[in-house]
């Protein structure tokens, strides 16, 4: 079974942050617009981890942004901690994932400001729209399903709809395609 290239971008890190392996859409983003001439890749890649991903503003210790932009492509970065228990010697600490942000993103941008949604709401909206429970939002937000509840509450108040399938229909409405 031959499988195809992915486009999305894929970093392990280790607990210092430093690159343990990438593939090469990564670097294509991470490095845009220099991405095959680029002679040291590795601390090229390292230096962006830190410059582009780390989220700076964050108080509680290392964190990385939830989306970035590369030229004129904007990316979600997901992170994902990992644990070897030791089998290897040097132990990941991160597994990154960078995938284009999709069209239908766009759509919830505009939403977002129409509506005036904050960050976490937002978040929990796109959530939703992929499918998720309140059970699974909130492990992916590290939040209560409580918490998730009350994003979902305000944000049906503020599209002044009265059900998860209305906050779709009005993200739905708002692309062009729709």
């Amino acid at each position: 079974m031959s499988m195809a290239p992915s486009t999305n971008g894929f970093l392990l890190l280790d607990g210092g942050l430093n690159l343990i392996a990438a593939n090469d859409p990564a670097l294509q983003i991470l490095c845009f617009p220099n991405g095959e001439k680029i002679k040291q890749p590795k601390v090229l890649l390292a230096d962006r981890v830190r410059t582009t991903l780390l989220d700076h503003g964050n108080q509680k210790g290392p964190a990385f942004v939830k989306e970035f932009r590369s030229g004129k492509r904007r990316y979600i970065c997901k992170n994902f901690r990992v644990d070897c228990n030791g089998h290897y010697p040097v132990q990941p600490a991160f597994a990154v994932l960078l995938e284009r942000d999709a069209a239908g993103t766009n759509g919830l941008t505009e939403i977002s400001e129409q509506f005036n949604l904050t960050q976490r709401e937002r978040e929990t909206v796109e959530l939703l729209l992929k499918g998720l429970t309140s059970k699974e939002i909130a492990t992916r937000m590290e939040i209560s399903v409580n918490t998730v509840k009350a994003f979902l509450r305000l944000v049906m108040v503020k599209m002044k709809v009265s059900n998860r399938s209305g906050i779709a229909g009005k993200v739905a409405a708002s692309r062009p395609n729709a």
